[in-house]
């Protein structure tokens, strides 16, 4: 069986999962284990997914599984995302059980699905959203934005907001198991869909180049120059040990990318 939900195509053999550790062939059909799996779960700032234009002041349940279809040697949140069911840790958890919880609080804005990469287990976005939407909250993806089209279809009308990553080029994407192309079209389909802001992890010797980053804020602001746009500062993380990157270079990028975008914010340069 042929995976369908990203741009790895992974074959999926009966009990196997594919790169991302979250699907399988179970007994014919392509299925997400990772479904009501949550590693981990917090009310946070809106502010931390980020999110500077959407709600700005507002709490909400960020909540995640394991897996992931990236293999980002500098990820932040690696004890999840490189993880399976064997090896993560989990709770499970009953759909109506984590909708109590957002609800409980009549000041959280929503659910955030974020931690690990939410849409290769799209079918518990599509269960919960609706339910939220019906008591007046929030639906909001932190994503890489590497689903095939197909997926986005399916979600896009159940998500109030995105948080896409811009990692880098497509050379760069290519050392991540990833695909440059697919970020790009995600990011063309769904801006005028649904609340988008991007985020660059300035990574040194990487995506750090003023070139880089002009192609980007040229093609960004070609879409809509109001999309806001978080460059942060990388620190040393899982298999990567190159040295933090200097906050001259992020409010140098800064500077460049404002030139082409009205929106860009600096994160991790405290």
């Amino acid at each position: 069986m042929e995976c369908d939900v990203c741009f790895h195509h992974c074959d999926l053999q009966e009990g196997k999962t594919g790169f991302c550790r979250a699907r399988t062939n179970l007994n014919g059909v392509n299925t997400c284990i990772n479904y009501g799996k949550i590693t981990s779960a917090a009310f946070d700032p809106i502010e931390k997914k980020p999110l500077a234009h959407f709600y700005p002041g507002s709490i909400i349940l960020s909540v995640g599984s394991y897996g992931c279809n990236l293999a980002c040697p500098f990820c932040q949140n690696y004890d999840i995302s490189m993880t399976d069911t064997h090896s993560a840790y989990y709770q499970e958890v009953d759909i109506e059980d984590l909708i109590r919880l957002a609800l409980r609080d009549k000041e959280n804005l929503g659910i955030a699905f974020t931690y690990n990469e939410p849409l290769i287990s799209y079918e518990m976005i599509l269960d919960i959203a609706p339910v939220l939407h019906a008591h007046g909250k929030k639906v909001v993806l932190v994503t890489n934005g590497t689903a095939n089209q197909h997926i986005l279809e399916k979600v896009i009308s159940h998500v109030d907001a995105m948080n896409i990553d811009l990692k880098g080029d497509e050379t760069f994407y290519k050392e991540l198991g990833g695909d440059y192309q697919s970020v790009r079209n995600t990011i063309e389909y769904v801006y005028d869909k649904c609340h988008l802001e991007i985020t660059t992890l300035i990574i040194p010797g990487k995506n750090d180049s003023d070139t880089f980053i002009t192609e980007q804020a040229q093609w960004l602001s070609s879409l809509d120059p109001e999309i806001p746009w978080h460059l942060s500062r990388y620190f040393p993380r899982y298999k990567y040990t190159i040295q933090s990157t200097p906050k001259e270079t992020i409010f140098h990028l800064k500077d460049i990318a404002q030139q082409y975008m009205h929106h860009v914010y600096t994160g991790n340069v405290w």
